[in-house]
């Protein structure tokens, strides 16, 4: 069947040629195991015990440490099902609005069946979710949901309390090898296109410790977002789309990369600085915090039933016009009616947080304004998350395996990655993939220069973030085309970050500038409606000769 053609298609701006690999020295020294997990969130450590409790070997791969990443600073808590007067449907139906007609139908009822189950699964590995007197679940609402349906731990820890449990749980398993400080380079195949494991470099101590490669049966791809690409982000530092270049590298499909997801709330203040914007929880307004504008004015009542709590897309939106109209770069959060008590023991870490910046929530506004936070396309899956390259896998913010659509609903992030990496582990424990010989990757990439990142990051929020037209994105492709020009001469970590980077801001320019119209967490104000037109899906790829190449899937 031929591809379906693009609605009102326009060329691609020039855009750079993307390497196929990364240009590094051939791995000294090499080891074996099963299945190759890379990453140590939620998705990794979930889909790595999975694997053990089906009798593979793994090796979990982290850029960092077991216990660093954006789990660790997930706030708001999980979405499952888990009242009596809720169902999967409602969740479903919440779902599929925020995501705007793009969700996958079957995706979106795995993930609402079998959340509470996942959600089991963390109790049973020794989560602590807060509890009522009674002891039953608390629960609370976010943004998009019309029940209370998000667990919690700690208040607004909840992203550290479940990696802790599950770093507990990997540690007390011998046969899970964990290799931290490690860059993940490039995919290793078989004779057969199958994946057979990966390159990689590992740091320790500030010593560099050279190439080398892990071989495997099976890879699982759990690298987290890609908000570093843009200037300001709740994203640590390493979230620049490691695993979305290196799948792209290998040959795999990316999907729905256009819908980078701006949460609302991220703290403001003047020079702050560093690289991860604090986030003020969107759990605060579900509890009734309230948006302010300079004027004082709640200006989110009128503009959405829900009010402060529409859904990321709407809220963010509202917030950037409303800056722009006052000329201001943020707007305020108000939780003063809260109270002393719930704000210190409900929300303890955005209430310590802002005290350490010298803003008291109790007495003071706090001032917010959108931040990148979340990106709801990557590497594109099946319902087991398998990709296009066979032993291949991705699960986690990496993956798009279709359930958030346009724009993920508050507290989707963890379920996703809780049920699915269950189901690869499902998948690889029915098919028991055979070991393959690895082979090292044909061709030489370039690598950018170390001086390219902060460029990178303000050519795309000057022309790609929350506000984007046809001409805002050129200028984009214009300037990274440039930076892609600027190849270093030595190849190492700072590079190969620099090349991610550059890889993964091309495509999700190229994605941003092809759909011309505005739907979930894709602003287009030369296109401010959505269109039926563009009820579908862009996927792309890298063809052989370093191109991005486009392909329109319609929704049928």
């Amino acid at each position: 069947m031929p591809p379906a053609t693009m609605p009102h298609s326009v060329p691609l701006p020039a855009l750079p040629r993307l390497p196929r690999r990364l240009r590094a020295a051939a791995p000294s020294w090499t080891e074996t195991t099963d299945v190759c997990v890379i990453g140590s969130g939620v998705a990794g450590l979930t889909c790595a015990l999975n694997l053990r409790r089906a009798g593979f070997h793994v090796t979990v791969v982290t850029k960092v440490r077991i216990d660093d990443g954006s789990t660790r600073w997930a706030q708001g808590g999980v979405a499952a099902v888990l009242d009596p007067v809720d169902t999967p449907a409602a969740h479903a139906r919440d779902t599929q609005i925020a995501g705007v007609g793009l969700c996958d139908p079957a995706a979106v009822d795995i993930t609402v069946t079998e959340g509470p189950a996942r959600i089991a699964d963390l109790i049973h590995l020794g989560t602590e979710f807060d509890r009522d007197p009674d002891g039953s679940l608390q629960l609370t609402r976010e943004g998009g949901h019309r029940a209370r349906r998000i667990v919690h731990a700690g208040g607004d820890a909840t992203g550290a309390e479940i990696q802790r449990a599950l770093h507990a749980a990997v540690l007390r398993d011998p046969w899970i090898r964990i290799i931290e400080h490690a860059m993940v380079l490039d995919l290793l195949t078989d004779a057969k296109g199958h994946a057979a494991g990966v390159s990689l470099h590992i740091l320790g101590e500030g010593v560099e410790h050279g190439v080398g490669g892990v071989e495997a049966r099976a890879v699982v791809l759990a690298t987290g977002g890609l908000g570093q690409i843009f200037q300001s982000t709740t994203n640590p530092s390493v979230s620049i789309g490691d695993g979305v270049a290196l799948a792209l590298r290998a040959g795999a499909t990316v999907t729905d990369l256009e819908f980078v997801q701006f949460h609302p709330t991220a703290l403001y203040l003047e020079g702050i600085g560093g690289d991860r914007q604090p986030l003020i929880t969107e759990a605060i307004r579900g509890e009734g915090a309230y948006l302010r504008d300079y004027s004082g004015d709640r200006f989110m009542v009128g503009r959405h039933e829900l009010a402060e709590l529409a859904p990321r897309d709407v809220v963010a939106k509202a917030a950037t016009a409303r800056m722009s109209a006052e000329g201001k770069p943020h707007v305020w959060l108000d939780a003063r009616h809260l109270g002393k008590e719930m704000l210190e023991t409900r929300f303890p870490t955005v209430t310590a947080s802002c005290r350490s910046l010298g803003i008291d929530p109790v007495v003071d506004m706090i001032p917010v304004a959108p931040a990148a936070h979340f990106s709801s396309g990557g590497v594109r899956t099946d319902l087991f998350g398998r990709t296009s390259v066979p032993g291949l896998y991705a699960a986690g913010e990496a993956a798009c395996t279709g359930l958030h659509g346009a724009n993920r609903l508050a507290s989707n992030s963890l379920l996703e990655a809780l049920v699915f990496a269950q189901r690869i582990a499902d998948d690889l424990a029915e098919h028991k993939p055979s070991p393959g010989v690895a082979e090292t990757p044909e061709g030489e990439g370039d690598v950018c220069s170390t001086t390219s990142r902060a460029p990178i990051q303000e050519a795309m929020t000057a022309g790609a973030g929350v506000l984007r037209s046809e001409a805002s994105l050129e200028g984009t492709a214009a300037s990274l085309t440039a930076l892609g020009d600027n190849v270093s001469g030595r190849p190492r970590p700072a590079t190969w970050e620099a090349t991610n980077l550059l890889t993964v801001a091309t495509a999700v320019t190229a994605a941003a500038h092809r759909r011309r119209e505005t739907r979930g967490s894709h602003w287009r104000e030369d296109h401010p409606e959505a269109e039926a037109d563009w009820l579908g899906h862009l996927s792309l790829s890298i063809s052989s000769d370093g191109e991005l190449d486009t392909t329109w899937e319609p929704i049928a």
